[in-house]
């Protein structure tokens, strides 16, 4: 029969654990964490959407951080805690950037606990604890519990306590509730417009903001949503971009470079914002020229043609497949003319003035291109697909990403 294990001799009937405790609990972490991941995320429903979401990694690290750093003080009560401290405050200070209480962190943190005490039942029984280790545990567990509760708040109250933090807090909520779209529960957009005073338009124009961002949020009307401190910053206006709204966002970029997405419902707001993006995107690499404010509606078809690279160079093998095994400056060529037919549909002359080439040889470049592609010249779908991919071949070109 294994030896009763016992909390240590100090004279305090809840004396501190053994280290052996923490050798026996270790190997449970792992599973441990997955139950509570799972029995949390039943509980609160909106912890399960930010797991899934793009910080769900940073959140299990916390979660484990934070389980682990336990078991280490109990077999080196000198561990240092500052990584779960860090952790700790950083949920708190995300809690209120979501514009939620302390409620559901501190119901998360006390259900974890009582899942943890459980375990350790499970486990006692397998070791013999005594029933006074049982109650040394769970008085270490609660109290260590208190410690991560009050990191938190801190976090939290590091928010709250910046000038106005709170409303803006609500309106960031509120302006990543909107650009989620559905499933979303209206109510929840509703409830927080009311607490914001914010008025839910019928459309909205998304603007990506560029780095370096120097906007100057006094110059922003109150029914514009800004969060400016995301890794892509981004603006909603109410509404389409008239006059006003256009002279109101040069005030407020202040020299700052920015995209501006399409107007569209509300519903459709994150449609808006992704185009803005990938704007920038085309900027940066040199496809669309860079300027200060740069329109969506203005580069609508580069959009469209760029919109999925990968389907594009699939459709561009695939069309010029007939001039695949032909020498690399002879195929050049020959792209390039049945380019210039395809947007001109010009006489030999015309074509050749903007070839720079003889019009003897551009009649000659055309047979060959008639006998190569055949009835792809002549199939209004498959000709229309060529003059798709060399389109796109040629606004590519100015980023250097050439098709295979």
């Amino acid at each position: 029969m294994p030896r009763l294990i016992q909390p240590l001799d100090t004279g305090d009937p809840l004396g501190p654990l053994p280290q052996e405790f923490a050798a026996i609990m270790r190997p449970e972490l792992p599973s441990l964490i997955k139950e509570i991941g799972m029995e949390v995320t039943r509980a609160y429903p909106e912890y399960a959407r930010l797991l899934n979401g793009p910080n769900g990694q940073a959140i299990r690290v916390g979660v484990e951080q934070s389980l682990s750093s336990f078991v280490d003080l109990v077999a080196e009560p000198s561990t240092s805690t500052r990584l779960r401290d860090d952790m700790c405050r950083r949920f708190g200070r995300f809690e209120a950037y979501e514009g939620r209480g302390m409620d559901a962190l501190q119901g998360a943190y006390r259900l974890g606990a009582r899942i943890a005490l459980r375990r350790a039942k499970k486990v006692g029984r397998s070791y013999n604890f005594s029933p006074a280790l049982m109650l040394s545990f769970a008085d270490a567990l609660f109290a260590y519990v208190d410690e991560l509760e009050s990191l938190s708040r801190e976090g939290y109250g590091e928010v709250l306590a910046q000038s106005d933090q709170q409303g803006e807090a609500m309106r960031r909520r509120l302006l990543h509730l909107v650009l989620a779209g559905r499933p979303t529960p209206r109510t929840a957009i509703a409830e927080l417009c009311e607490q914001t005073g914010w008025a839910l338009p019928e459309q909205v124009t998304l603007v990506a903001v560029r780095s370096p961002v120097g906007v100057d949020p006094a110059a922003l009307p109150g029914d514009v949503l800004a969060d400016l401190g995301d890794p892509q910053p981004h603006l909603l206006v109410p509404g389409p971009l008239d006059g006003p709204r256009r002279e109101m966002l040069d005030r407020a970029l202040a020299g700052t470079r920015a995209a501006v997405g399409l107007t569209v419902p509300t519903t459709n707001a994150s449609h808006s914002i992704r185009w803005a993006r990938r704007v920038v995107e085309l900027v940066e690499s040199g496809v669309i020229e860079d300027a200060p404010l740069i329109l969506c509606e203005d580069h609508l078809v580069t959009l469209w043609l760029l919109s999925d690279l990968a389907l594009l160079d699939h459709l561009a093998e695939r069309e010029l497949a007939p001039v695949a095994g032909i020498s690399a400056t002879r195929r050049e060529r020959l792209v390039e003319t049945l380019r210039i037919w395809l947007d001109t549909r010009g006489t030999a002359a015309q074509m050749g003035e903007l070839l720079d080439v003889h019009p003897q040889t551009v009649r000659y470049r055309m047979r060959s291109l008639e006998a190569i592609f055949g009835d792809q010249l002549t199939d209004p779908e498959s000709r229309f697909a060529i003059e798709v991919v060399l389109r796109a071949t040629q606004l590519r070109s100015r980023s250097g990403q050439a098709l295979n």
